[in-house]
């Protein structure tokens, strides 16, 4: 017998069906509730609500999993480059040998961008952050390039505009950095890999040319890989809803860049790393740290522990804590940063307040010390997290497209405004 669930209102019962995903997750279907019922439903940040369905990403928040089309994110990170985890999420299966040869040489073909854009980044203030500018250029490139729904043959212009996108997002950042510090713009280089090409144009100059460092390229690898995709959070949220209307990808793309941009979502692990700065600089202790950090009434936060999905140890957090030791012992480097930021892990591990609240360290507390061990600014972290989530975006914006099922978003309310008034004449108001 079907799952139901039986809803009385009114003297009336009414019953709506019980989904079951693949991984045994339930819901509820809701969708024919305001038809048979007249109510909505009323879910602040939408913390219950099941949006769509999805075959891209499963998480489980209580149990610490990530999964990319079945993938285990360990395994993936491991494991994959950056290209192939991109190819999975948006085609669903892992490339062939041919098919990756030929990404490949489609992600080099496509990496630069119309010479026109480079005004852009002249012309804007120096002062204007890279998320600002990154939002800009990339709408801008969709008016030099065709419009997925424009042309007859859809599934050709997609995969031109996909490919496309994820080469040219790096070289806007690299060009965002270079114009933000005055050296001359770097371009993509055909024999390197796709990290590579980024640390490349971001660190090369004639004075001083990029040597490759091999743990530096694996370290990025695998940065983009654990942010490729984390189900429906805000920006991926934000692209479904913007693409629902139709509008290009490149829009969609535009606006999960906005939304990444809150400090509330990407910008949480430069929040982390300036947290860790303060501390150094104030010459706080650990212990101090903590204190301030379970009083209410302190305006102190701990950014980096806790997390909206998991309610134990991230496990993008468990992948990047191996990946910094490693980055360290190997470069015979020291940052006093990581020695902070170890002893409040192993502080709040061991902590009752932290146990109790389940706030582990998650994927933003390790990202910004890695990030900040390649040479990259404070204020270009939330621009690597939006090159890493990109073909989550991309996947999610087709998903939705292809599936027959996908309707305008429009979400309901419950309106608290003033019920009708009668008009006022100027002067007795």
């Amino acid at each position: 017998m079907e799952d139901k669930v039986k809803l009385s209102f009114d003297g009336k019962d009414f019953e709506f069906p019980v989904l079951k995903g693949s991984e045994n997750e339930k819901a509820f279907d809701v969708s024919e509730l305001r038809k048979k019922t007249g109510l909505v439903t009323l879910d602040y940040g939408y913390l219950n609500t099941g949006s769509t369905k999805s075959a891209i990403t499963f998480v489980d928040g209580e149990n610490g999993i990530l999964r990319y089309r079945g993938y285990a994110i360990e395994d993936l990170a491991e494991k994959a480059t950056f290209p192939e985890v991109a190819w999975l999420l948006i085609y669903g299966e892992l490339p062939t040998e041919a098919q990756l040869m030929r990404f490949r040489t489609m992600l080099t073909e496509n990496a630069l961008i119309h010479e026109n854009l480079l005004h852009f980044f002249r012309e804007m203030p120096p002062s204007a952050h890279p998320m600002g500018i990154l939002s800009s250029i990339v709408n801008a490139v969709g008016l030099f390039t065709p419009r997925f729904y424009d042309d007859d043959n859809k599934a050709d212009v997609f995969d031109l505009t996909t490919v496309g996108l994820i080469s040219k997002i790096r070289t806007i950042a690299a060009f965002t950095y270079k114009a933000s510090i005055g050296e001359p713009f770097v371009y993509p280089e055909a024999e390197r890999s796709y990290c590579s090409n980024f640390l490349n144009m971001m660190f090369s100059s004639k004075a001083k040319p990029y040597n490759p460092d091999p743990i530096m390229e694996k370290a990025l690898n695998t940065l983009l890989i654990v942010h490729a995709d984390h189900e429906q959070n805000c920006s991926t949220s934000t692209v479904r809803m913007v693409g629902s209307s139709q509008a290009s990808l490149y829009a969609s793309i535009c606006a999960g860049i906005c939304a990444l941009w809150g400090p509330l979502h990407g910008g949480a692990n430069q929040a982390v790393l300036e947290t860790l700065l303060r501390i150094q600089q104030s010459g706080m202790t650990v212990q101090q740290v903590m204190e301030k950090a379970k009083d209410k009434n302190d305006p102190f936060r701990l950014s980096g522990f806790g997390h909206r999905v998991y309610k134990s140890y991230d496990p993008r957090a468990k992948v990047l804590k191996k990946l910094m030791h490693q980055v360290f012992e190997r470069e015979h480097e020291h940052d006093p940063l990581l020695d902070i930021a170890t002893e409040l892990e192993e502080r709040a591990l061991k902590d009752d307040y932290f146990i109790e609240r389940k706030l582990y360290p998650n994927v933003d507390f390790y990202s910004g010390i890695l990030y900040r061990a390649m040479g990259i600014p404070t204020n270009m972290l939330t621009v690597m997290f939006a090159i890493g989530r990109l073909p989550g975006w991309i996947a999610h914006w087709k998903e939705m497209h292809d599936d027959p099922c996908s309707k305008i978003n429009r979400p309901r309310q419950i309106y608290t405004g003033e019920v009708l008034r009668p008009w006022v004449d100027r002067k007795d108001r």
